[in-house]
């Protein structure tokens, strides 16, 4: 695992963990499993998973009843990051306030990071 000994590498606002809770309950979830893999425009792009099981080498977060996994090859990319669930006219959807992120394209979708 990467980052400082009992600091979270991931954060949920309040509104995202209501949104991660309300998700998990409406299937019968155990939680939302967060990665990162090859591709958009900058060169990466988050994953969102329902998953029903934890993986024994997932980083758990558990805040405000929201259950969130974050994936083996993702923790280094990921400590730091606040998410947060906003809602506007035309969208709403999680958006990731990660400080590892070097570049993002212009739609939001796609992440660069500096060498790790």
């Amino acid at each position: 695992m990467f980052g400082i000994p009992g600091k979270q590498a991931v954060t949920l606002t309040p509104k995202a963990a209501a949104q991660i809770t309300k998700l998990m309950a409406k299937d019968g979830h155990s939680g939302l499993r967060i990665g990162v893999k090859k591709g958009g425009c900058a060169g990466m792009e988050y994953t969102m998973d329902y998953v029903a099981d934890t993986d024994p080498n997932d980083e758990v977060i558990e805040q405000d009843g929201a259950r969130v996994m974050i994936a083996p090859m993702a923790q280094m990319f990921l400590f730091g990051t606040e998410i947060d669930y906003e809602v506007s006219l035309l969208e709403s959807g999680f958006k990731f306030n990660n400080p590892n992120v070097s570049e993002a394209c212009g739609c939001g979708e796609s992440i660069k990071f500096d060498s790790m």
